[in-house]
């Protein structure tokens, strides 16, 4: 039945490694289950209702990806996108979360229209190969940085922005949880070296047991213990406080011009992150045709678009294809069989999230960083002797850690991609598109009038 459903064989792949890759997928995206309800709380959304619909989302939109597509990427609500939820829309602008969650559910509507039109699947397409490497290559460094500094190794910086941890101030708390992650990152490493599957996998779990052996000795003295207290909760209640509220609309503390923009931040960013993801991620694992496209893209995209509405209605910010589904593909992961692994993972966690949610940031940061190894090894293939290619493609990788944002890497790859070649007389020799000229000067006017 799994074989017929998901071609593994097809996808040189077998049930064990797509589980394996499914188990991994989940265990570096689980921390979305404490950041996702902490974030969004901000707005005023009940904690607990926001991780039951985290969890149902996360579940929904990874299943649709199984089957829609056939693809080991999974969803869950966008970091990034649920910071500008709480923090602009519902902070700054004082938008109801209500409301915001309402503009969500429309960007979704307009997503599965998009997605059915192909005008999602001719977005894709026409990037160039060139920026298609570059991206998964910026992809990597953006989810390393996120890695160090879940670790603690980095941190905020007055005079430099960020710098590393002083190991001499807090050392039995932060210093030891920033040791811990290098000390996964090695541990990893040794694994991988050894070629044993499931390496990312037993590196997160290694590291965490540590953190554990050093806080039950005293040695470590972690502002919230790392030592799961609670395993099981079956109270499922608390979704009720969020589901279907964003029918819910009170249009006059919201005019609709604001409504308007809101729907349209959400639309860009949604679009270029999930595209970003999708690009990077398929690269590394080889899914690209010889052309460069995504077979079957049209069903991840659809499956992206229906995860948002569905978000929307359990009450959480934006669902969106995840670029930590990267470290499932580095363990093997080829098919919808790890994505549905990954959901269902997600919907257990419904009744085993307090467990979960004990998982330190210390133990998932060597994972992270990992795959950021593992997906910067994209840009060996860019021509960088070619400067109309190199250059764009160096712009697009140094943007996304550095704007903390895959869409501005993406949106600076494509200004630079077609203004170097345009006014250097080789656009006709690119073969750039008329949709990459629509691109450009939709990205340009973004930065001058938004």
């Amino acid at each position: 039945m799994l074989e017929k459903l998901f071609k593994l064989r097809e996808n040189n792949t077998n049930i064990k490694t797509e589980v394996l890759a499914g188990l991994t997928t989940f265990m570096t995206m689980a921390y979305i289950l404490a950041v996702n309800p902490d974030i969004l709380s901000a707005s005023g959304m009940d904690k607990t209702a926001v991780l039951m619909a985290t969890s149902f989302a996360a579940f929904l939109g990874t299943l649709c990806m199984a089957f829609f597509a056939n693809y080991p990427f999974a969803l869950a609500p966008g970091m990034g996108l649920n910071a500008y939820f709480a923090f602009t829309v519902c902070g700054s602008m004082g938008v109801p979360w209500q409301t915001a969650l309402f503009a969500v559910f429309v960007e979704g509507i307009i997503f599965i229209v998009l997605s059915l039109t192909n005008v999602r699947e001719s977005l894709f397409n026409v990037i160039p190969a060139t920026l298609k490497l570059a991206v998964s290559g910026g992809i990597g460094l953006f989810i390393a940085f996120i890695g160090l500094q879940d670790a603690g190794l980095v941190i905020p910086s007055e005079s430099t922005l960020v710098t590393y941890i002083d190991f001499s101030k807090d050392f039995y708390s932060s210093g030891i949880a920033a040791v811990l992650s290098v000390a996964g990152v090695i541990i990893t490493a040794i694994l991988l070296v050894k070629k044993i599957k499931g390496s990312i996998l037993f590196g997160i779990i290694i590291t965490w047991i540590l953190g554990m052996i050093l806080e039950l000795t005293g040695i470590f003295k972690p502002e919230v213990s790392v030592i799961p207290t609670e395993f099981f909760s079956f109270d499922i209640s608390a979704i009720d406080k969020t589901f279907a509220a964003c029918f819910n609309v009170d249009f006059d503390a919201t005019s609709i011009f604001n409504f308007i923009v809101i729907i349209f931040s959400f639309l860009f960013v949604d679009l270029f992150d999930t595209l970003g993801t999708l690009i990077g991620v398929s690269s590394k694992a080889g899914m690209l045709d010889e052309d460069g496209k995504l077979p079957r893209i049209k069903g991840a995209l659809l499956a992206d678009a229906v995860a948002t509405c569905a978000g929307a209605v359990l009450g959480t910010s934006t669902t969106t294809t995840y670029v930590e589904s990267a470290s499932g593909v580095s363990e093997g992961g080829r098919t919808g069989l790890t994505a549905a692994v990954t959901g269902l993972l997600f919907l257990l966690s419904i009744f085993i999230s307090p467990l979960f949610m004990a998982i330190p940031s210390f133990a998932i940061a060597p994972a992270l960083i990992i795959v950021g190894f593992y997906m910067i090894s994209s840009i060996t293939k860019i021509n960088f002797e070619d400067a109309a290619e190199g250059i764009p493609a160096f712009l697009t990788i140094i943007a996304m850690p550095l704007a903390y944002s895959i869409s501005e890497g993406i949106t600076i790859g494509i200004i630079s991609y077609t203004l170097v070649n345009l006014l250097t007389g080789n656009a006709k020799k690119k073969k750039i598109g008329i949709l990459m000229y629509i691109l450009t000067i939709l990205f340009i006017c973004k930065y001058i009038f938004l």
